[in-house]
């Protein structure tokens, strides 16, 4: 039987969270200031300032790094949150554009690099289809409780797959430009898609 949650769980999680989000920092500032490939794991131990063991328990290879994101699941919460009366394209509009415009500078700048990388790094952007998938089936699950539609409904799975398509396209566009505002890029992209096409 499982125990009962208490704040020390809470705080137990929280800690976890604090420290794998120190350790991807100090790695996607050391893969910004000498590149990805020149970057070993023992100098992102050094400077993350943990041991090796601690490191090997958030992340299993120095890729890994690069590829855990803890923001998909909060535009999935945020698109949650939206109000019945919106379209689910509305209500995913409105949920990027809560998610990013929430994140911290610093959060928002280590974003733009793991997207960065995993366009620009041949490694990372063969691994990063796995996460595009994951990402799929996440929305097909939110969408499923937001509609009741089916999980194998053709519209859902395109959906879906439309989302993740702008996420794509913006990763590329802004690798292309870094001057380009992330946020008002994905707004662009989703208002194209609530719109249509007329080419």
């Amino acid at each position: 039987m499982d125990r009962p949650r208490n704040s020390t769980d809470g705080l137990r999680v929280r800690k976890k969270a604090r420290t794998r989000s120190e350790i991807q920092s100090h790695a996607l500032r050391l893969f910004r200031e000498q590149g990805y490939d020149a970057t070993t794991v023992q100098q992102i131990i050094a400077n993350a300032d943990v041991s090796e063991s601690t490191f090997f328990r958030y992340f299993p290879s120095k890729a890994a790094v690069v590829l855990f994101d803890d923001v998909d699941p909060l535009i999935v919460d945020a698109f949650r949150r939206q109000p019945r009366d919106i379209s689910s394209l509305q209500a995913m509009r409105a949920a990027f554009k809560e998610t990013f415009t929430q994140l911290s500078t610093q959060e928002f700048a280590d974003q733009m690099e793991r997207m960065r990388l995993s366009i620009t790094v041949p490694e990372l952007r063969c691994a990063v289809l796995d996460q595009f998938a994951e990402a799929m089936t996440s929305l097909v699950g939110v969408l499923v409780e937001r509609t009741g539609r089916k999980a194998d409904d053709i519209a859902v799975r395109t959906f879906a797959g439309a989302v993740v398509g702008v996420a794509i396209s913006a990763m590329f566009a802004i690798s292309e430009n870094p001057s380009r505002s992330l946020v008002d890029l994905i707004d662009e992209s989703m208002a194209c898609l609530d719109e249509g096409f007329d080419f």
